[in-house]
């Protein structure tokens, strides 16, 4: 099968039905999306395909086939973060840190269809990525942040 993965052209020899999230973690060696509950529930293994956040660990690689896809490796760079990033690194949102790949690539979906996000929105949004650390107010001030940032730029 072939993708596109953070703007380079890839290929993967697996099963249709191999969850996308393997095809990334396993095939591809991206790590940063994280398996949480395999079930669509907790948003740890959020990915965009074709710039819509989608759960990677319920997606069939076979329904991804041909896809544009990007990851947490492939939203921002160590040397120029995304503003989603940025706002996170400002708000010190992550303490453990796992769900925070899902987090992000959810919140810049947010972002790409509504720049200028409530409270309300971004809680409604926001609500099926879990973080057992509880760090929803921080996150929540970090979007807010992030659409500043990136109405600025």
């Amino acid at each position: 099968m072939e993708f596109t993965v953070n703007g380079e052209k890839r290929e993967a020899d697996v099963e249709y039905d191999m969850p996308l999230l393997w095809v990334l973690r396993d095939e591809l060696g991206l790590k940063g999306t994280k398996y949480g509950c395999g079930v669509a529930q907790c948003g740890a293994c959020t990915v965009h395909v074709d710039g819509v956040a989608v759960r990677s660990c319920q997606l069939a690689a076979g329904e991804a086939e041909g896809s544009d896809i990007t990851t947490i490796e492939g939203l921002g760079t160590p040397e120029t973060l995304h503003a989603v990033q940025e706002a996170w690194v400002e708000h010190q949102v992550a303490q453990c840190g796992y769900c925070q790949s899902g987090q992000i690539m959810q919140a810049a979906a947010l972002l790409d269809q509504d720049p200028e996000p409530s409270d309300e929105v971004i809680d409604i949004v926001m609500s099926g990525n879990l973080c057992r650390c509880g760090t929803y107010p921080r996150i929540r001030a970090a979007v807010h942040t992030a659409a500043k940032k990136l109405q600025e730029a």
